[in-house]
Order: C-alpha cells, then sequence, then structure tokens
C-alpha cells in the first residue's frame, strides 16, 4: 500500500523508510524523492559567506587530503567485499566534501591535490553506479572525474575516467563509441602513463571492441596489454591507486575476453585465475564465475556452466550488483 501511494505521489517518504530504500536500491536521496539537491543560501550581500568558505578551503592541508583519501581507500575496499548498493549514503557525502573543498580552493598549490583526491573518488563512485544500474549518475560522476582531473594536471586519471567511462557507452548498447573513447583516453596519456595504465587501457579496449564485435582489434589489444603488463604479484599501481592489475587479474581478464570472441581456450585462462583470485573481491569473483559460465556455453557444456550461474547469481545477490544479476540472466536465457 505505502509503495502505491509513494509512486502516486500521495504519501512523502519518511526519512526512516528512506534510509532501508536507499541502500536496497543503491539510489542517492535525490534519485529517491526525485528532488534536486538544496542550493547553497548566501546572505543578502554573500561575501562574508563567502570569504569564510574560502578562508576554509585555503586551509585545507595534507594531512586533510590524506583524510580524503584514506575514506576512498576504506569505501573502495568495503564496496568490493559488500557492494556498491549500501555505500551509496557515504559515497554521496563523501563527494560533497570534496566537491566543497575543491569549489572554494582559489590557488592552484591548494587546488591540485584536492582536484586529484576528488578525480580518484569520482571513478569509484562512477562505477559503484554503474554496479547499482544508475547509469546517469555513473555518467555525471566521469564527467566530475574527468573535470577533477584536468583541474589537478594529471592525465593519467583522465585517461582513466575517460576509459571507465566508455563502459557505460558499451552497458547501453553503444560499444564502438566505446572503442572511440577508450581509444581517445590512450590518445591522451599517450607514454607518459605507467606501464600498468597502459596495459589497463589496452585490456579495455580488447574488452569494448569484443562486445562491438571488432576481433581482430580485440586481439590486437589483448596482446598489447598482455605485452605491457609489469611482472610480478604486485597489483597496485603507486601513481594510479585506482588500478589493480597484475598477471593473476589480467589472465582472468583475458579468460573474459576470449569467452566474448566464442574462443574455446577461454576456459585455461578463466580456471588459472580463479585457483589464485583474492577472495576479497567478492564482486570480481561473481565476474569470473559468470565468464566461465559463458566460456562453458561456447562449448555447449551446460552442466558445468549451470553450476557456475549459480555461484555467479550468489555473489551477485550478496553484493547487490544489478550489473552481475542482468548478465548471468542473460547467460541463463541461454540454458
Amino acid at each position: 500500500m505505502y509503495v502505491s501511494e509513494w509512486e502516486n505521489g500521495k504519501r512523502a517518504i519518511s526519512d526512516r523508510y528512506a534510509i532501508v530504500l536507499r541502500q536496497l536500491l543503491g539510489i542517492t536521496d535525490g534519485e529517491l524523492r526525485d528532488a534536486a539537491p538544496a542550493p547553497v543560501v548566501l546572505s543578502a550581500d554573500g561575501y562574508d559567506e563567502l570569504l569564510s568558505r574560502i578562508d576554509a578551503a585555503e586551509s585545507v592541508s595534507e594531512s586533510m587530503v590524506k583524510s580524503f583519501n584514506d575514506q576512498t581507500e576504506l569505501l573502495r575496499t568495503m564496496d568490493r567485499q559488500r557492494g556498491a548498493a549500501s555505500l551509496v549514503d557515504q559515497m554521496t557525502g563523501h563527494l560533497g566534501a570534496l566537491e566543497d573543498a575543491l569549489n572554494f580552493a582559489v590557488l592552484p598549490a591548494v587546488r591540485r591535490p584536492v582536484a586529484l583526491a576528488l578525480a580518484g573518488a569520482s571513478t569509484l563512485a562512477a562505477w559503484q553506479a554503474i554496479d547499482s544500474g544508475a547509469v546517469e549518475r555513473a555518467w555525471r560522476h566521469y564527467e566530475l572525474a574527468k573535470r577533477a582531473a584536468r583541474d589537478a594536471e594529471v592525465p593519467m586519471y583522465l585517461a582513466h575516467a575517460m576509459a571507465e567511462q566508455a563502459y557505460v557507452l558499451c552497458e547501453a548498447g553503444r560499444p564502438a563509441l566505446g572503442v572511440e573513447l577508450v581509444r581517445d583516453a590512450r590518445r591522451t596519456v599517450g607514454q607518459a602513463g605507467s606501464a600498468r595504465l597502459l596495459a589497463w587501457l589496452s585490456a579495455a579496449e580488447a574488452e569494448i571492441c569484443a562486445h562491438a564485435g571488432m576481433t581482430d582489434d580485440s586481439r590486437r589489444a589483448l596482446d598489447a596489454a598482455l605485452a605491457t603488463i609489469p611482472p610480478g604479484p604486485e597489483d597496485r599501481d603507486p601513481d594510479m591507486l585506482s588500478i589493480f592489475l597484475n598477471g593473476s587479474h589480467l589472465a582472468r581478464w583475458q579468460g573474459n575476453v576470449l569467452a566474448l570472441l566464442g574462443e574455446e581456450s577461454a576456459i585455461t585462462s578463466l580456471y588459472s585465475a580463479l585457483e589464485v583470485m583474492d577472495p576479497t573481491f567478492v564482486r570480481a569473483r561473481a565476474g569470473l564465475h559468470a565468464d566461465l559460465a559463458q566460456a562453458h556455453l561456447t562449448r555447449a557444456e551446460y552442466d558445468d556452466a549451470s553450476t557456475h550461474l549459480r555461484q555467479a547469481r550468489l555473489l551477485a545477490s550478496r553484493t547487490g550488483s544489478v550489473r552481475q544479476r542482468r548478465r548471468v540472466d542473460m547467460l541463463t536465457a541461454r540454458l
């Protein structure tokens, strides 16, 4: 009864129910209530409050920027283990605090570190929005990340935001346009990017090319990623903390691309990745089981595909991943 009255505008959603619904649906308060955020209201002439905000922004210290980055890292860890839906409120507040700090910072020496922190947080928020099925919110977060990266004058973060934004186009059914965007991201960073980022960009291009049916381009990009990835188990890029990629991760990605291309050899890469995968990457593990299901379907091994789809659905439900559940449903329809 309440749901019908909420939908028809006959009853306002109380704060108590709003908290539950936001976590269940993985949406912001504004999206739930279909309301724009309240504007900042200044005093009659506004100058005193404006200067107060500018002074507060100028006092942002290295320790405060570190606190912002630590909060992003905490949200990233919680996201990969628990999923994005339960973190919407925290992520919204975190981005709001970073935007406020940047909007009223005047000099480049203050703006750049805050902008860099905002770029990293915004790409995380955007990927969480993709996972929750909130594609418009994801697009806006990527636009924010790109603006922040330009403000910070760090091409690596700009390229990363552009390439991840290409996934929104791919999910929306425009993979060819996504290929153009990820290639533009590669041109943006040139050879100035770290080897790990360049490998990540090539792997992203390979995946999106596979979705676009560009088989030869996908293979070439995948070969470039395999040739570029640094050796060893380390997966964090000290210059690009948003990137998690090493040989094991790339093996999973390779299997994903080969499965999309309909290659039977995808099985080998995917099972190798499953054996060494970090168990804390719960949502990524759901994607890996979905990849294995797709690879088994290509080989007409329906019992094995069904087993992996059950695992993928269980993990996707645990993290509330709308994106992974949608993929599981599509693969299940092929059984």
